[in-house]
Protein backbone atom coordinates (compact mmCIF):
# COMPACT_ATOMS: atom_id res chain seq x y z
CA UNK A 1 0.00 0.00 0.00
CA UNK A 2 1.55 3.21 -1.06
CA UNK A 3 0.71 5.84 1.96
CA UNK A 4 2.65 8.67 0.30
CA UNK A 5 0.42 8.52 -2.71
CA UNK A 6 -2.27 8.17 -1.01
CA UNK A 7 -2.33 11.21 1.75
CA UNK A 8 -0.46 13.22 -1.44
CA UNK A 9 -1.84 16.53 -1.23
CA UNK A 10 -3.57 16.39 -4.02
CA UNK A 11 -5.16 12.92 -3.28
CA UNK A 12 -6.18 14.91 0.63
CA UNK A 13 -8.01 17.62 -1.63
CA UNK A 14 -9.91 15.32 -3.51
CA UNK A 15 -10.87 13.57 -0.30
CA UNK A 16 -11.81 16.52 1.79
CA UNK A 17 -13.44 17.90 -1.11
CA UNK A 18 -15.73 14.91 -1.66
CA UNK A 19 -16.06 14.13 2.08
CA UNK A 20 -17.19 17.90 2.61
CA UNK A 21 -19.73 18.26 -0.44
CA UNK A 22 -21.83 15.57 1.58
CA UNK A 23 -20.78 16.95 5.18
CA UNK A 24 -22.23 20.13 5.12
CA UNK A 25 -25.80 19.42 3.39
CA UNK A 26 -25.75 16.78 6.16
CA UNK A 27 -24.54 18.65 8.73
CA UNK A 28 -27.71 21.29 7.93
CA UNK A 29 -29.93 17.83 7.49
CA UNK A 30 -28.91 17.02 11.15
CA UNK A 31 -29.31 20.82 12.69
CA UNK A 32 -32.89 20.64 10.80
CA UNK A 33 -33.45 17.65 13.22
CA UNK A 34 -32.10 18.70 16.06
CA UNK A 35 -34.25 22.03 16.02
CA UNK A 36 -36.95 20.52 15.75
CA UNK A 37 -35.98 18.39 19.18
CA UNK A 38 -35.07 21.29 20.89
CA UNK A 39 -38.50 22.61 20.14
CA UNK A 40 -40.50 19.83 21.10
CA UNK A 41 -38.73 19.83 24.62
CA UNK A 42 -38.66 23.50 24.66
CA UNK A 43 -42.75 23.39 24.32
CA UNK A 44 -42.97 20.36 26.49
CA UNK A 45 -41.18 22.27 29.19
CA UNK A 46 -43.52 25.02 29.41
CA UNK A 47 -47.03 22.27 30.34
CA UNK A 48 -44.19 21.14 33.29
CA UNK A 49 -41.85 18.35 33.96
CA UNK A 50 -44.42 15.59 33.84
CA UNK A 51 -44.77 16.59 30.11
CA UNK A 52 -41.25 17.36 29.14
CA UNK A 53 -40.38 13.56 30.97
CA UNK A 54 -43.36 11.83 29.15
CA UNK A 55 -42.31 13.52 26.03
CA UNK A 56 -38.38 12.26 26.05
CA UNK A 57 -39.80 8.57 27.59
CA UNK A 58 -41.98 8.28 24.37
CA UNK A 59 -39.40 9.65 21.91
CA UNK A 60 -37.41 6.85 22.67
CA UNK A 61 -39.83 4.66 22.61
CA UNK A 62 -40.45 6.59 18.63
CA UNK A 63 -37.01 5.71 18.11
CA UNK A 64 -37.56 2.35 18.41
CA UNK A 65 -40.26 1.77 16.23
CA UNK A 66 -38.32 3.47 13.87
CA UNK A 67 -35.10 1.62 13.80
CA UNK A 68 -35.84 -0.65 11.13
CA UNK A 69 -36.06 2.26 8.87
CA UNK A 70 -32.95 3.01 10.10
CA UNK A 71 -31.41 -0.26 9.46
CA UNK A 72 -32.68 -0.64 6.18
CA UNK A 73 -31.47 3.12 5.28
CA UNK A 74 -27.70 1.81 5.98
CA UNK A 75 -28.29 -1.35 3.76
CA UNK A 76 -29.61 0.88 1.27
CA UNK A 77 -26.85 3.39 1.38
CA UNK A 78 -24.47 0.68 0.86
CA UNK A 79 -25.76 -1.31 -2.23
CA UNK A 80 -26.92 1.84 -3.70
CA UNK A 81 -24.09 4.02 -3.66
CA UNK A 82 -21.81 1.35 -5.01
CA UNK A 83 -24.16 0.92 -7.76
CA UNK A 84 -24.32 4.76 -8.42
CA UNK A 85 -20.80 5.06 -8.62
CA UNK A 86 -19.81 1.87 -10.81
CA UNK A 87 -22.34 3.07 -13.61
CA UNK A 88 -24.80 0.30 -13.75
CA UNK A 89 -27.73 2.06 -13.81
CA UNK A 90 -30.02 -0.91 -14.15
CA UNK A 91 -29.22 -2.41 -11.37
CA UNK A 92 -29.24 1.28 -9.16
CA UNK A 93 -33.03 1.62 -10.67
CA UNK A 94 -33.80 -1.79 -9.55
CA UNK A 95 -32.43 -1.49 -6.01
CA UNK A 96 -34.18 2.21 -5.49
CA UNK A 97 -37.71 0.52 -6.19
CA UNK A 98 -36.94 -2.65 -4.14
CA UNK A 99 -35.52 -0.48 -1.26
CA UNK A 100 -39.07 2.13 -1.37
CA UNK A 101 -41.26 -1.25 -1.21
CA UNK A 102 -38.92 -2.39 1.47
CA UNK A 103 -39.34 0.63 3.73
CA UNK A 104 -43.00 1.49 2.84
CA UNK A 105 -44.37 -2.11 4.35
CA UNK A 106 -41.79 -2.00 7.22
CA UNK A 107 -43.53 1.38 8.02
CA UNK A 108 -46.74 0.59 7.87
CA UNK A 109 -46.18 -2.65 10.26
CA UNK A 110 -44.34 -0.49 12.61
CA UNK A 111 -46.84 1.81 12.88
CA UNK A 112 -49.82 -0.54 13.11
CA UNK A 113 -48.34 -1.97 16.19
CA UNK A 114 -47.35 1.12 18.11
CA UNK A 115 -50.92 2.67 17.76
CA UNK A 116 -52.55 -0.29 18.63
CA UNK A 117 -50.26 -1.78 21.42
CA UNK A 118 -49.33 2.19 22.73
CA UNK A 119 -51.02 1.35 26.33
CA UNK A 120 -50.00 -2.10 27.12
CA UNK A 121 -45.86 -0.68 25.64
CA UNK A 122 -46.05 2.39 28.19
CA UNK A 123 -47.71 -0.22 30.65
CA UNK A 124 -44.96 -2.46 30.50
CA UNK A 125 -42.12 -0.04 31.21
CA UNK A 126 -43.46 0.63 34.77
CA UNK A 127 -42.88 4.57 34.26
CA UNK A 128 -44.11 6.74 37.40
CA UNK A 129 -47.94 6.78 37.46
CA UNK A 130 -48.02 10.40 36.38
CA UNK A 131 -46.38 10.26 33.47
CA UNK A 132 -48.39 6.84 32.06
CA UNK A 133 -51.63 8.82 30.65
CA UNK A 134 -49.48 11.47 28.94
CA UNK A 135 -47.16 9.20 27.64
CA UNK A 136 -50.14 7.23 25.99
CA UNK A 137 -51.15 9.77 24.62
CA UNK A 138 -48.12 10.97 22.88
CA UNK A 139 -47.06 7.29 21.10
CA UNK A 140 -50.49 7.26 19.74
CA UNK A 141 -49.72 10.41 17.63
CA UNK A 142 -46.35 9.48 16.36
CA UNK A 143 -47.36 6.60 15.96
CA UNK A 144 -49.85 7.39 12.98
CA UNK A 145 -46.72 9.44 11.36
CA UNK A 146 -44.20 6.45 11.09
CA UNK A 147 -44.59 4.94 7.83
CA UNK A 148 -44.33 8.77 6.53
CA UNK A 149 -41.07 8.87 8.83
CA UNK A 150 -39.87 5.51 7.10
CA UNK A 151 -39.99 6.66 3.92
CA UNK A 152 -38.49 10.39 4.76
CA UNK A 153 -35.67 7.95 6.06
CA UNK A 154 -35.14 5.60 3.44
CA UNK A 155 -35.29 8.46 0.60
CA UNK A 156 -33.23 10.50 2.64
CA UNK A 157 -30.27 7.61 2.18
CA UNK A 158 -31.05 6.72 -1.36
CA UNK A 159 -30.59 10.75 -2.26
CA UNK A 160 -27.35 11.19 -1.08
CA UNK A 161 -26.42 7.64 -1.89
CA UNK A 162 -26.75 9.24 -5.34
CA UNK A 163 -25.33 12.83 -5.36
CA UNK A 164 -28.74 14.30 -4.59
CA UNK A 165 -28.15 15.29 -1.40
CA UNK A 166 -29.16 18.90 -1.58
CA UNK A 167 -32.67 18.10 -2.35
CA UNK A 168 -32.72 16.19 0.50
CA UNK A 169 -31.70 18.75 2.19
CA UNK A 170 -34.47 21.36 0.63
CA UNK A 171 -36.90 18.69 2.26
CA UNK A 172 -35.43 18.50 5.68
CA UNK A 173 -35.79 22.95 5.42
CA UNK A 174 -39.01 22.61 4.35
CA UNK A 175 -39.92 20.09 7.06
CA UNK A 176 -38.18 21.82 10.24
CA UNK A 177 -39.69 25.50 9.06
CA UNK A 178 -43.39 23.55 9.19
CA UNK A 179 -43.04 21.70 11.95
CA UNK A 180 -41.21 24.42 14.78
CA UNK A 181 -44.50 26.56 13.31
CA UNK A 182 -47.29 24.02 13.95
CA UNK A 183 -45.70 23.08 17.06
CA UNK A 184 -46.09 26.65 18.69
CA UNK A 185 -49.68 26.94 16.66
CA UNK A 186 -50.96 23.95 17.96
CA UNK A 187 -49.24 24.00 21.63
CA UNK A 188 -49.98 27.58 22.46
CA UNK A 189 -53.27 28.47 19.68
CA UNK A 190 -55.26 25.74 19.70
CA UNK A 191 -57.11 22.93 22.15
CA UNK A 192 -54.56 20.16 21.44
CA UNK A 193 -52.17 22.07 24.18
CA UNK A 194 -49.04 19.16 24.59
CA UNK A 195 -50.74 17.10 21.90
CA UNK A 196 -49.78 19.50 19.58
CA UNK A 197 -45.87 18.57 19.47
CA UNK A 198 -46.96 15.03 18.56
CA UNK A 199 -49.21 16.56 16.05
CA UNK A 200 -47.05 19.19 14.45
CA UNK A 201 -44.35 16.13 14.21
CA UNK A 202 -46.60 14.12 12.26
CA UNK A 203 -47.72 16.76 9.39
CA UNK A 204 -44.35 17.67 8.99
CA UNK A 205 -43.39 14.13 8.62
CA UNK A 206 -46.03 13.27 5.79
CA UNK A 207 -45.13 16.70 4.04
CA UNK A 208 -41.45 15.20 3.93
CA UNK A 209 -41.94 11.74 2.69
CA UNK A 210 -44.45 13.00 -0.28
CA UNK A 211 -41.67 15.53 -1.30
CA UNK A 212 -38.79 12.96 -0.97
CA UNK A 213 -41.18 10.48 -3.37
CA UNK A 214 -41.47 13.18 -6.05
CA UNK A 215 -37.59 13.39 -6.31
CA UNK A 216 -36.81 9.42 -5.97
CA UNK A 217 -39.17 9.41 -9.16
CA UNK A 218 -36.49 10.16 -11.51
CA UNK A 219 -34.61 6.95 -10.45
CA UNK A 220 -37.31 4.89 -10.28
CA UNK A 221 -38.41 2.77 -13.04
CA UNK A 222 -42.13 3.42 -14.65
CA UNK A 223 -43.13 0.45 -13.53
CA UNK A 224 -41.75 -0.73 -9.85
CA UNK A 225 -40.07 -3.50 -9.54
CA UNK A 226 -39.17 -5.47 -6.54
CA UNK A 227 -36.13 -8.00 -7.03
CA UNK A 228 -35.92 -10.22 -3.92
CA UNK A 229 -31.74 -10.58 -4.62
CA UNK A 230 -31.45 -6.87 -3.79
CA UNK A 231 -33.59 -6.72 -1.16
CA UNK A 232 -31.73 -9.57 0.60
CA UNK A 233 -28.78 -8.18 -0.03
CA UNK A 234 -29.59 -4.75 1.46
CA UNK A 235 -31.38 -6.92 4.50
CA UNK A 236 -28.34 -8.88 4.83
CA UNK A 237 -26.41 -5.47 5.67
CA UNK A 238 -29.26 -4.21 7.61
CA UNK A 239 -30.43 -6.25 10.08
CA UNK A 240 -26.75 -5.84 11.86
CA UNK A 241 -27.23 -2.61 12.04
CA UNK A 242 -31.47 -2.85 12.83
CA UNK A 243 -30.03 -4.90 15.87
CA UNK A 244 -27.55 -2.26 16.82
CA UNK A 245 -30.03 0.41 17.05
CA UNK A 246 -32.49 -2.14 19.11
CA UNK A 247 -29.82 -2.90 21.66
CA UNK A 248 -28.69 0.96 21.68
CA UNK A 249 -32.07 1.96 22.28
CA UNK A 250 -33.25 -0.14 24.67
CA UNK A 251 -30.32 0.79 26.38
CA UNK A 252 -31.08 4.19 26.60
CA UNK A 253 -34.70 3.61 27.96
CA UNK A 254 -33.17 1.31 30.67
CA UNK A 255 -31.31 4.31 31.74
CA UNK A 256 -34.41 6.28 32.17
CA UNK A 257 -35.56 3.64 33.86
CA UNK A 258 -32.79 3.43 36.64
CA UNK A 259 -33.18 6.72 36.63
CA UNK A 260 -36.87 6.80 37.40
CA UNK A 261 -35.71 4.45 40.49
CA UNK A 262 -33.84 6.88 41.90
CA UNK A 263 -34.42 7.71 45.68
CA UNK A 264 -34.15 11.00 45.22
CA UNK A 265 -35.77 13.51 42.82
CA UNK A 266 -36.16 11.29 39.74
CA UNK A 267 -38.77 13.25 37.78
CA UNK A 268 -36.60 16.28 37.25
CA UNK A 269 -33.20 14.05 36.79
CA UNK A 270 -35.23 12.68 33.91
CA UNK A 271 -36.34 15.93 32.82
CA UNK A 272 -32.79 17.39 33.16
CA UNK A 273 -31.26 13.41 31.34
CA UNK A 274 -34.16 14.50 28.58
CA UNK A 275 -32.34 18.33 28.28
CA UNK A 276 -29.18 17.05 28.43
CA UNK A 277 -29.45 14.46 25.22
CA UNK A 278 -30.93 17.38 23.44
CA UNK A 279 -27.60 19.62 24.14
CA UNK A 280 -25.37 16.95 23.65
CA UNK A 281 -27.38 16.22 19.95
CA UNK A 282 -26.37 20.07 18.86
CA UNK A 283 -22.45 19.44 19.57
CA UNK A 284 -22.75 15.89 17.64
CA UNK A 285 -25.01 17.28 14.40
CA UNK A 286 -21.31 17.21 12.68
CA UNK A 287 -20.01 13.76 14.20
CA UNK A 288 -23.54 12.08 12.62
CA UNK A 289 -23.11 14.33 9.57
CA UNK A 290 -19.95 13.36 8.69
CA UNK A 291 -20.71 9.67 10.07
CA UNK A 292 -23.19 9.38 6.56
CA UNK A 293 -21.17 11.09 4.56
CA UNK A 294 -18.29 8.99 5.31
CA UNK A 295 -20.66 5.65 4.52
CA UNK A 296 -21.83 7.31 0.97
CA UNK A 297 -17.84 8.78 0.53
CA UNK A 298 -16.47 4.53 0.95
CA UNK A 299 -19.42 3.37 -0.51
CA UNK A 300 -18.99 5.33 -3.94
CA UNK A 301 -14.68 4.60 -3.77
CA UNK A 302 -15.78 0.53 -3.03
CA UNK A 303 -18.07 1.21 -6.10
CA UNK A 304 -15.24 2.52 -8.03
CA UNK A 305 -12.41 -0.45 -7.20
CA UNK A 306 -10.63 1.99 -5.54
CA UNK A 307 -10.20 0.75 -1.88
CA UNK A 308 -6.29 2.28 -0.72
CA UNK A 309 -8.73 5.50 -1.37
CA UNK A 310 -11.68 4.51 0.64
CA UNK A 311 -9.58 3.43 3.38
CA UNK A 312 -7.84 6.98 3.19
CA UNK A 313 -10.93 8.82 2.92
CA UNK A 314 -12.28 7.17 6.14
CA UNK A 315 -9.41 8.41 7.96
CA UNK A 316 -9.60 12.32 6.80
CA UNK A 317 -13.15 12.14 7.22
CA UNK A 318 -12.78 11.38 10.94
CA UNK A 319 -10.21 13.87 11.69
CA UNK A 320 -12.34 16.85 10.23
CA UNK A 321 -15.39 15.82 12.34
CA UNK A 322 -13.60 15.12 15.03
CA UNK A 323 -12.08 18.84 15.27
CA UNK A 324 -15.71 20.04 14.86
CA UNK A 325 -16.98 18.29 17.40
CA UNK A 326 -14.03 18.98 19.98
CA UNK A 327 -14.64 22.94 19.35
CA UNK A 328 -18.45 22.69 19.75
CA UNK A 329 -18.08 20.68 23.32
CA UNK A 330 -15.86 23.45 24.37
CA UNK A 331 -18.12 25.96 23.48
CA UNK A 332 -20.87 24.14 25.13
CA UNK A 333 -19.37 23.46 28.25
CA UNK A 334 -18.40 26.90 28.66
CA UNK A 335 -22.34 28.29 28.29
CA UNK A 336 -23.54 25.38 30.24
CA UNK A 337 -25.41 27.41 32.79
CA UNK A 338 -27.11 29.00 30.18
CA UNK A 339 -27.92 26.47 27.88
CA UNK A 340 -29.67 24.48 30.81
CA UNK A 341 -31.82 27.74 32.29
CA UNK A 342 -33.16 28.03 28.34
CA UNK A 343 -34.35 24.47 28.69
CA UNK A 344 -36.03 24.39 32.04
CA UNK A 345 -37.24 27.58 34.75
CA UNK A 346 -36.72 24.24 37.24
CA UNK A 347 -33.61 24.79 39.35
CA UNK A 348 -32.97 20.93 40.45
CA UNK A 349 -33.51 20.22 36.15
CA UNK A 350 -31.30 22.68 35.48
CA UNK A 351 -28.24 21.87 38.30
CA UNK A 352 -28.24 18.17 36.73
CA UNK A 353 -28.35 19.14 33.08
CA UNK A 354 -25.11 21.66 33.91
CA UNK A 355 -23.67 18.04 35.59
CA UNK A 356 -24.39 16.33 32.90
CA UNK A 357 -23.20 18.53 30.08
CA UNK A 358 -19.58 18.90 32.43
CA UNK A 359 -19.48 15.17 32.30
CA UNK A 360 -20.71 13.47 29.27
CA UNK A 361 -18.88 16.18 27.10
CA UNK A 362 -15.34 15.31 27.92
CA UNK A 363 -15.71 12.18 25.98
CA UNK A 364 -18.01 13.79 23.12
CA UNK A 365 -14.64 13.85 20.87
CA UNK A 366 -13.77 10.50 21.16
CA UNK A 367 -17.26 9.42 20.26
CA UNK A 368 -17.10 11.45 17.51
CA UNK A 369 -13.87 9.55 16.02
CA UNK A 370 -15.47 6.39 16.94
CA UNK A 371 -19.18 7.16 15.29
CA UNK A 372 -17.34 8.26 12.36
CA UNK A 373 -15.12 5.76 11.50
CA UNK A 374 -18.37 3.16 11.96
CA UNK A 375 -19.73 5.35 9.29
CA UNK A 376 -17.08 4.26 7.06
CA UNK A 377 -17.79 0.52 7.79
CA UNK A 378 -21.43 0.97 7.10
CA UNK A 379 -20.60 1.94 3.87
CA UNK A 380 -18.69 -1.19 3.41
CA UNK A 381 -21.13 -3.56 4.11
CA UNK A 382 -19.57 -4.35 7.48
CA UNK A 383 -22.40 -3.57 10.15
CA UNK A 384 -21.27 -6.49 11.90
CA UNK A 385 -18.38 -5.78 14.10
CA UNK A 386 -20.03 -2.03 14.22
CA UNK A 387 -23.32 -3.86 15.99
CA UNK A 388 -20.42 -6.10 17.88
CA UNK A 389 -18.73 -2.96 19.29
CA UNK A 390 -21.38 -0.72 20.54
CA UNK A 391 -23.48 -3.43 21.90
CA UNK A 392 -20.69 -4.66 24.26
CA UNK A 393 -20.15 -1.43 25.56
CA UNK A 394 -23.35 -0.22 25.98
CA UNK A 395 -24.80 -3.97 27.70
CA UNK A 396 -21.63 -5.04 29.38
CA UNK A 397 -19.97 -1.78 29.99
CA UNK A 398 -22.92 1.01 30.47
CA UNK A 399 -25.70 -0.55 31.89
CA UNK A 400 -24.01 -2.77 34.56
CA UNK A 401 -22.12 0.31 35.93
CA UNK A 402 -24.85 2.62 35.54
CA UNK A 403 -27.25 0.45 38.30
CA UNK A 404 -24.51 -0.89 40.57
CA UNK A 405 -22.85 2.71 41.37
CA UNK A 406 -26.43 4.82 40.42
CA UNK A 407 -28.24 2.79 42.69
CA UNK A 408 -26.60 -0.36 44.79
CA UNK A 409 -24.02 1.81 45.81
CA UNK A 410 -26.42 4.72 45.82
CA UNK A 411 -23.47 7.94 44.25
CA UNK A 412 -27.18 8.76 42.18
CA UNK A 413 -26.99 9.98 38.44
CA UNK A 414 -23.40 11.19 38.26
CA UNK A 415 -22.41 7.72 38.24
CA UNK A 416 -24.91 7.32 35.05
CA UNK A 417 -23.39 9.93 33.43
CA UNK A 418 -19.22 8.49 34.12
CA UNK A 419 -20.60 5.25 32.81
CA UNK A 420 -21.49 6.30 29.58
CA UNK A 421 -18.39 8.14 29.18
CA UNK A 422 -16.65 4.56 30.39
CA UNK A 423 -19.07 2.65 27.05
CA UNK A 424 -17.69 5.43 25.01
CA UNK A 425 -14.21 4.65 25.62
CA UNK A 426 -14.45 0.88 24.75
CA UNK A 427 -16.87 1.62 21.47
CA UNK A 428 -14.19 3.65 20.10
CA UNK A 429 -11.52 1.00 21.11
CA UNK A 430 -13.06 -2.03 19.06
CA UNK A 431 -14.41 0.19 16.15
CA UNK A 432 -11.22 2.01 15.69
CA UNK A 433 -9.25 -1.59 15.73
CA UNK A 434 -11.16 -2.76 13.42
CA UNK A 435 -11.12 0.28 10.86
CA UNK A 436 -7.23 0.12 10.93
CA UNK A 437 -6.97 -3.60 10.53
CA UNK A 438 -8.60 -2.84 7.20
CA UNK A 439 -10.23 -6.64 7.04
CA UNK A 440 -13.40 -4.76 5.75
CA UNK A 441 -11.93 -4.13 3.05
CA UNK A 442 -12.75 -7.34 1.38
CA UNK A 443 -16.16 -8.08 3.08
Amino acid sequence: MNFGKMFSSKSMRSILAHSWSLSWPMTLIMFCVFVIGLTDVYIAGKFGKEIQAAYGLVFQVYFIFSIVASALSVGSVSVISRLFSSGESRHLTDAVDSSCILSLVAGILAGAAGYFFSPQIIAALRVPEVLKGHAVVFMRIYSLGIVFNYILLNSNAILRACGMVQKSLLTMTIVCVLNVVLNFFFAFGSPLGYQGIAVATLVSTVVGGVLNFIYLRVLMSTRVRFLKEIARKIIVISWPAGILQILWQVGAMVLFLIIAVLPRQAIEIMAAFTNGLKVEAAIFLPAFAFNMANAVVVGNLLGKKQKDEAYAAGLVTACVGVGIVSVMSVVVMMNARWVASWLSDNPVVISECMRYIYISLLFEPLMAWGVILAGGLNGAGDTKSVMIAVTTSVWLIRIPISYFFAIHLGFGAAAIWWSMNASILVQSFFITRRYLGRRWMVS
